[in-house]
């Protein structure tokens, strides 16, 4: 068995996605599978490098994880050949900082989205990192989300005919702290720190459109900060600078209309915190995080207006559940097994920093829109 070991320097595992996503579910669950199997005689095995900013955190962790080696300097394990990949789960602020850093070092570069805060700064990572040769990806995890894999299954199927619109949802009550501790860190709702939800969703549903429906063309974004003061991890208020909530719509190739709502202050009656639905000229589909259900042209009821009476049809009854017929592992997961075929075999990888940097593109001109109240247009992105 040839064995390609890949070491890994994971900056930010401490935090919530960087530990429970990429480093638990994912790369120590790729370490535990026994690697990523590229064929009967060959493996390749990611060796994780832990950096972060809290010497205790690091090490409970890394006992948790079977003794992995871990660090509070990121200048030492960049320095260091046996790794040479270099991931970011750091806040968004910190970010750009350590990927230049990491691209200077020589090191193929993963990192966690918004690429940065500004589009000129994800740009010019991207272009450092194609001029130091040095490969590179962002994460967009949603693209591996079973439910979503089923859309994308129906469309390649035609099951849609001319896919007419997208309706998105997403979100829940996030609470604010004083009573109920808050399930999301307090440096989400400082626009100071990087917060808000117009930076952090629109890179999001920025590759979901361009990936499954269409190249998003215009945006049109009205965002909102409904709770003007949150508590922090100390128990102490402060003021809520970034927005908690995002209404936008966007123009996609082919004449299709997408609206998504995202929101930390909605309370939750749909099948999951994330639900999108999509109608064509032959049916429609609604998916949540796992599941997908149907309604073809054929059996779409005819339903009547009239509010005098109780409404005669159960319309959640005309819907059929797509099959699971196949074994979906953590969307997470699969896309780093992807990244790491892509760095040990030269395989392609299509998901890199000019894609992260289109995502914070859609992000600014989300926030220009409802700073102007008007719609934008989305200028291509080219390879230069």
């Amino acid at each position: 068995m040839t064995t390609h070991t890949i070491g890994i320097v994971m900056n930010g595992v401490t935090g919530r996605m960087g530990l429970n996503q990429h480093l638990r579910r994912s790369i120590y669950a790729i370490v535990q599978q026994g690697g990523v199997r590229v064929s009967d005689s060959e493996v390749i095995m990611p060796q994780p490098l832990l950096v972060g900013r809290s010497a205790a955190k690091l090490d409970a962790i890394s006992k948790e994880c079977g003794g992995l080696e871990w660090t509070t300097n990121l200048d030492k394990a960049l320095a260091d050949p046996a790794y040479q990949v270099y991931f970011d789960a750091q806040t968004t602020d910190r970010r750009a900082d350590a990927v230049r850093a990491a691209i200077a070092a020589g090191k193929h570069v993963y990192c966690e989205k918004p690429v940065s805060g500004s589009l000129e700064t994800a740009l010019e990572l991207y272009r450092l990192a194609k001029r130091a040769g040095v490969k590179h990806g962002v994460v967009q995890d949603k693209l591996w989300l079973p439910g979503f894999l089923k859309l994308e299954h129906l469309k390649r199927q035609g099951f849609f005919g001319r896919i007419l619109s997208v309706r998105g949802e997403f979100g829940y009550w996030v609470f604010e702290g004083d009573t109920v501790p808050s399930q999301r860190p307090s440096w989400n709702y400082r626009k100071e720190d990087g917060g808000g939800i117009i930076l952090d969703m629109l890179c999001h549903w920025r590759y979901v459109l361009d990936n499954l429906f269409g190249e998003v063309k215009a945006v049109s974004c009205l965002g909102a900060t409904h709770m003007p003061t949150r508590w922090d991890e100390a128990g102490h208020p402060y003021s809520a600078t970034a927005d908690d909530s995002a209404y936008a719509t966007f123009e996609l190739a082919g004449g299709i209309v997408a609206h998504i709502n995202s929101s930390w202050v909605v309370r939750v009656r749909r099948d999951d915190l994330v639900t999108f639905q999509v109608d064509g000229s032959k049916g429609t589909a609604v998916a949540s995080l796992r599941h997908c259900w149907i309604q073809p042209y054929g059996a779409t009821p005819r339903p009547i207006w009239n509010p005098d009476i109780e409404q005669p049809i159960d319309f959640f009854h005309g819907w059929q559940k797509v099959p699971e017929q196949a074994v979906f592992d953590n969307a997470f997961k699969r896309q780093w097994e992807l990244f790491l075929r892509h760095v040990a075999k030269d395989e392609p990888f299509r998901w890199g920093l000019l894609e992260g940097a289109k995502g914070v593109q859609l992000a600014e001109l989300g926030l220009e829109s409802w700073r102007k109240r008007a719609w934008v247009d989305v200028p291509a992105l080219g390879e230069e």
